[in-house]
This record gives structure tokens, sequence and C-alpha cells, in this order.
């Protein structure tokens, strides 16, 4: 392994730079930020008389989004406060999130650090301070996280009208997995043939003849799927999920759904168990009841 030297460049100061770069660098893969396996919700958001939110991220799996202003050079009073009243927007208009303030900053100084320091006692706010690199031509991106949130609970799920995608989205996003959710449809599917998976950026729904039905969700991700069961909560179906090895994440008051994580190879295994799952969801649900 060879070292080479590199320089670090201030993007401020850079004339073929900017911070629509830097922003859509990050939209280009938000994990480059260190926040987790994040997804692109929206850029250059539009705020009620608030001005434009540069970066609306989220956490499929956590039901979590984040309020991302970016900064060339230090960070100050404005872009502290702007981050702030954008954050406040957005939980304001979607309480079934949990919402973090994100500010990046190519400095965050510690005068500003005390005083971000002292927010993030009542408000989730992760401070990250972003440095570039030169290396010849190229130019890398590092983000170092100086201040990170408390731990907040969990939120469920969103009831918005979810954005549209095709299955090659989700080919690219979890092949893996992708195979254990097709497994899941197939087992829908015996209960009304007209039942089709709806690929959606978030998860993937059900719809008949277009019109969603989701009395089931799945989210394949990484390594695991994810899947929202829309259902009454019981002891006796909590004992038997439980009872089953099957990985019962939490039930979600506000959506109404038990939240199970599978695994590949899972939707073979406990197949009886989810058939079971999935008909007293479809009955529950009634014709109509499971549209989202």
């Amino acid at each position: 392994m060879r070292y080479v030297k590199a320089d670090r460049l201030w993007i401020r100061e850079a004339p073929d730079l900017t911070e629509r770069w830097v922003q859509d660098r990050i939209a280009e893969d938000p994990t480059i930020l260190g926040l987790g396996d994040l997804i692109l919700k929206d850029s250059e958001r539009r705020q009620p008389h608030a001005g434009r939110l540069d970066l609306l991220l989220q956490d499929p799996e956590a039901d979590r989004r984040f309020e991302v202003e970016i900064q060339l050079g230090a960070t100050d009073e404005s872009h502290i406060i702007r981050t702030i009243e954008y954050w406040d927007v957005e939980r304001k208009r979607y309480p079934q999130y949990e919402h973090t303030a994100v500010i990046v900053a190519e400095d965050i100084t510690s005068r500003f650090l005390n005083v971000i320091s002292l927010f993030n006692a009542a408000i989730p706010l992760v401070a990250i301070q972003m440095s570039a690199i030169l290396v010849g031509d190229n130019v890398a991106l590092i983000f170092t996280k100086v201040l990170d949130l408390m731990t907040l609970g969990a939120i469920d799920e969103d009831e918005e009208l979810a954005e549209v995608t095709d299955r090659a989205y989700w080919e690219r996003r979890a092949p893996r997995t992708l195979q254990t959710a097709d497994g899941l449809f197939e087992t829908l599917r015996s209960f009304d043939t007209r039942l089709e998976p709806k690929y959606n950026k978030f998860y993937i729904g059900l719809a008949k003849h277009g019109v969603p039905d989701n009395f089931v969700t799945v989210q394949p991700l990484k390594n695991h799927v994810r899947v929202g069961i829309r259902l009454s909560r019981s002891e006796d179906v909590e004992r038997r999920i439980e009872a089953s090895g099957i990985d019962l994440m939490r039930y979600g008051d506000k959506s109404g759904r038990y939240w199970l994580r599978l695994r590949p190879g899972d939707e073979e295994e406990h197949k009886e168990l989810l058939e079971e799952l999935f008909s007293a969801s479809f009955k529950e649900s009634g014709p109509g009841a499971g549209d989202a």
C-alpha cells in the first residue's frame, strides 16, 4: 500500500465547487454522512414561509427523518436557527416520524459547538464537520460527527401518499432480500389473486386493480425484511410470534401494526404462522380497510 499525501481543500474558497455540489454528493449516497442506511426523501424542500430545506433524508427501518442543512465555511447563528426552524416545521407537519436536525459545516467552532450542545438537551440535533480532501485531481469528502443526538423513542408508520417506484429500484437496493419479499407476496396472493405488489420508495405495499390495500407492507433491507401486519393487538398473537422465534420488533399503536424482522429463509420456516397472521389481517381489514 502506497502512501499518498492529501491536502485539505476549503470548498468555500474553491471556484469550481459549491454548496449545491456537496448537496448533490450527499443526495447520491446519503450513507456518507455516517447516519445509517438512509434514503433521500427530498432536496430543496420548500418550507411554508421559511425558505428551502437542503435535504430531507429518511431511515425506512426506524421511521426517522433527518432535516439536513449544509453550510460552507464556519457555522454561525443563522445556520443554527435555520436548521432548527426547518426541523420544527417538518416535525409539526409529520408528527408520526421521529425527526432529527442535522447541521453540516466545514468548520464547527468550539463556541458554536457549545451553543449547539445546549440545544441538544431539548432538540434531537446532530452536528457534522465536513472536510474536503484533495488527492491529485480528485476530491473526497469526509464527514465527522462532532455532536450526536440523544436516544429517542420510535415513531410509527407514515400514512402519507407513497412515492411510486418499480421493481428495478428494489433489485438495486436490496437484491438479497427481495426474494424473501417475493415469497411473502406469493402467500398474500393466496387470499385474493387480484392482489399485486405495489413498489414504493420506502416499502412495497399491496394493490388491487391499482388501488392500495396495504393490510401488509414489506420493506426489503440489506440483510432482512421488515414486515408490517395491520392487526389488533393481542397477547395471544404476541406469545405465538415470540415462541416461533420470529423477531417481533414492536407493535405500533398509531399504525395498528405488528412489525416483524424476517431474515432470508424465515418466510419458508415460519410460513404457516405468517399465513395465519396475514389471513387474520386480511379478514380484519375488510374491503378497502387496508388502504394507505
